[in-house]
């Protein structure tokens, strides 16, 4: 790797995410994008590591800590590559020009097939926005609000039937 490509410090985005930590997998709910994510523990081990003060190297050398094995370099960088394509850091840094170009299928080539470590997978599905996710009672259901009727109307409320 290049000594550019050492130097780059990548910030994990905060603002606008519901977090929620499992014990082998992170869940992230970008409010901004309705998307939800789920890292696995590679990936989530990356992305608590980019506070904006840590190189690459320096995430790489902690991962090794605390898995207790050799990670290679490469597997920061898929990360922080998936990462950055669900808009899950502040700027998506530029790979070392080893990497560069590579889509992620090469990337994984590129770690070797014995690799120590899980691969860092980022899995994203787009979620209803409030208005997609809400439901109407149909005519004749029993209701207490015009609302709560797709037609709008629940003469008798509290007691009524949707028209």
């Amino acid at each position: 790797m290049n000594h550019r490509a050492k130097n780059v410090k990548p910030l994990a985005r905060k603002e606008g995410l519901v977090v929620q930590e499992l014990p082998d997998e992170v869940l992230v709910y970008d409010l901004d994008r309705d998307k939800a994510h789920c890292l696995n523990e590679t990936a989530a081990m990356v992305w608590r590591k980019c506070d904006g003060s840590a190189t690459t190297t320096a995430i790489t050398k902690a991962l090794e800590n605390e898995l207790h094995k050799p990670v290679d370099e490469k597997l920061v960088w898929l990360a922080l590559d998936q990462l950055g394509r669900n808009n899950l850091l502040k700027h998506m840094p530029a790979p070392p020009p080893v990497l560069s170009g590579l889509n992620r299928r090469e990337m994984v080539r590129a770690l070797g097939i014995a690799a120590a470590v899980a691969i860092p997978v980022v899995t994203s599905i787009v979620a209803p926005t409030p208005a997609q996710a809400a439901t109407c009672l149909p005519s004749g259901a029993a209701c207490t609000a015009d609302a709560l009727c797709c037609s709008g109307s629940c003469p008798g409320a509290p007691s009524g039937t949707c028209a």
